[in-house]
């Protein structure tokens, strides 16, 4: 099951964190991959890891929320690979700011990467995946994506992204599905991941956070890789539009 062999995929903000094991993860299982995120370099030593384990991967440098290099990467990944089928739009940031604080280029910013990058690169490679009718959008959003109960206070234009994706996602699915591409969301929770590092939450916040959670503890980046794999596979044919939760319970309490 959830073989990807001859499969191509294209991974965004892959260089750490849960877009790399996203990756890792669909190279094990036989796809050719495209590390793509801000640096190259680091790019790079995701591909240089894939490889070493025996899989297929090439690195690129990409900023998501800049259309003209969004397609140079891509056609670059067309030329090289000779098809698309599977694209993980993981690219996203947080920046952690009050809503009375929040600046309009705070705000442009985090809707530019997470919300508009997702986008833009759904878009380029739907074009690309309607060619051979078959394809794997997964978009990553978040459980704060509203109308699950789950806000961040300092998260506004967070959480207004992520939201975002979820609609745009349904929406894409009832477009796509004459040309045989699935779109999907996960929705991960507290994941261990730099941006969880980089956040900084202090020890009573992460308390609170943990007992919020039935499993009682942060997720690991390999426990969402598991559900891309899934969603890139075969065996999700039958799943269009829908936003797969990944959160230890918490929106079960």
């Amino acid at each position: 099951m959830f073989d990807l062999t001859e499969k191509v995929a294209l991974v965004t903000g892959a260089r750490r964190g849960m877009g790399k094991s996203h990756a890792i993860a669909l190279a094990r299982q036989g796809a050719k991959v495209a590390v793509t995120d801000i640096s190259q370099e680091e790019c790079q030593a995701v591909v240089d890891e894939i490889k070493s384990a025996g899989g297929e991967a090439v690195a690129f440098k990409m900023d998501v929320s800049n259309k003209a290099e969004v397609g140079a990467v891509f056609d670059e990944v067309i030329k090289q690979f000779g098809r698309l089928d599977i694209l993980v739009n993981n690219a996203g940031i947080y920046t952690d700011k009050p809503a009375l604080e929040m600046s309009e280029e705070d705000w442009d910013k985090t809707i530019n990467i997470n919300l508009k990058g997702e986008f833009l690169c759904a878009q380029r490679a739907a074009k690309e995946m309607a060619k051979n009718n078959w394809g794997r959008i997964i978009n990553i959003a978040s459980i704060a994506s509203g109308g699950v109960g789950v806000g961040y206070a300092g998260g506004a234009h967070y959480t207004a992204s992520k939201g975002g994706i979820i609609g745009m996602t349904e929406t894409l699915a009832v477009e796509w599905a004459p040309l045989g591409i699935n779109v999907n969301a996960i929705g991960p929770g507290a994941i261990d991941t730099p941006m969880i590092s980089a956040s900084q939450v202090p020890e009573e916040e992460m308390k609170e956070m943990l007992a919020s959670i039935p499993l009682k503890r942060i997720g690991r980046p390999e426990e969402v890789s598991a559900a891309v794999v899934f969603l890139a596979s075969e065996e999700a044919s039958y799943i269009t539009g829908a936003t797969l939760y990944i959160d230890g319970g918490r929106l079960s309490q």
